[in-house]
């Protein structure tokens, strides 16, 4: 029994290599390494040659044939491309023939596309191949890094959008060689996992993957910043609620000081009243209780050192000497005289 994946190890794939599509083509056709760049342009030269002799059969010295001489080559240029001309020579070396699938002739005869053998397909300067192997189709794109499985119905949808792309499309005609791969494929059919990718995907991945990479190292950099600056922030909450506890310390010395001074002014005020004969046991017993509650509420604390600024305030008043009214004086001698007049006219009477 063969593995399913040594089956597709079994198809032949050249990948793309410059510009010799047209040489990757008609091995991945043929399964083999046929045609090399040199077989090719030695076909390209012959073809080259044949038309100069055609041209030539119209007098050497014509003005045609002149322009011909100083015209490039139309079969193939020095980046490796070749012409249909010269991939129809060399399949008729195997005899095998190209017919043009979207030509009336064809078309009218209404075949099938999975009844095909093989396509090769021309964009521009590019060729492909699609083929058949054992029951089932393979897209052999030298851009590829495999082949890729085709189903049958999607192989007339496949073909119809590259017409749509702007594609070529020649059909395969005549006996293609024997290959290992269609052996395997025609006892066992294949099924692709995952398909493959465009080379440049790879390369573009590649690239992406190393961007990747950086991004990440350069995210790294950028979680050792936040760190840095999380550690900054740290120390700046940290001296700030150090402030907050020199704030509060700084306002329970101020409760305290202000606790001491209403002791202070308690026990002044006890002494001043017990030199006057005022002492009172309430109030030295209340003086005492507010000697030892040492835990007062700030509010507290305002309402007993207002009380005290009070009794401050009312006893330097009453301190104060009272000086006599003038006006309660001069009263009072003028009425003092009168009277001295009135005990001096009553005598004489």
């Amino acid at each position: 029994m063969f593995d399913r994946k040594q089956n597709m190890d079994s198809i032949f794939h050249e990948k793309q290599e410059g510009s010799l599509c047209a040489q990757h083509c008609l091995n991945n056709l043929l399964q083999g390494e046929y045609f090399t760049p040199v077989d090719l342009s030695s076909i390209a030269h012959q073809l080259d040659e044949e038309e100069r002799m055609r041209m030539a059969e119209g007098g050497m010295g014509s003005e045609e044939y002149r322009t011909f001489l100083q015209q490039p080559s139309g079969n193939m240029d020095d980046s490796g491309f070749f012409s249909i001309q010269v991939i129809s020579n060399a399949l008729r070396v195997w005899g095998l023939e190209l017919i043009l699938f979207n030509s009336r002739e064809y078309q009218s005869l209404m075949i099938n596309p999975i009844n095909e053998k093989a396509f090769i397909c021309n964009y521009k300067e590019h060729w492909f191949t699609i083929r058949k192997l054992g029951q089932q189709w393979f897209n052999l794109n030298s851009l590829l890094t495999g082949p890729e499985l085709i189903s049958d119905t999607y192989l007339a949808l496949f073909l119809a959008q590259l017409q749509q792309e702007g594609y070529s499309i020649f059909v395969i005609r005549g006996n293609l060689p024997d290959c290992e791969a269609e052996q395997i494929l025609g006892i066992m059919k294949v099924q692709q996992q995952q398909r493959p990718r465009l080379i440049g995907e790879d390369e573009a991945q590649t690239s992406a993957g190393r961007s990747a990479a950086l991004n990440q190292a350069e995210m790294g950099f950028g979680v050792e910043d936040e760190v840095v600056d999380e550690d900054d922030e740290l120390k700046r909450a940290l001296a700030l609620s150090r402030q907050d506890i020199d704030v509060e310390d700084e306002e329970a010395d101020l409760r305290r000081a202000i606790q001491l001074s209403i002791q202070g002014a308690v026990m002044s005020n006890k002494s001043s009243e017990s030199g006057m004969g005022n002492i009172k046991s309430g109030s030295t017993s209340g003086g005492q209780k507010e000697g030892q509650n040492e835990t007062l509420t700030a509010e507290e604390l305002r309402r007993r050192r207002q009380a005290y600024f009070d009794r401050q305030q009312q006893q330097a008043q009453s301190n104060i000497p009272q000086l006599p009214d003038p006006n309660s004086t001069g009263e009072s001698s003028s009425v003092n005289k009168s009277t001295e007049q009135d005990q001096q006219q009553n005598p004489s009477q």
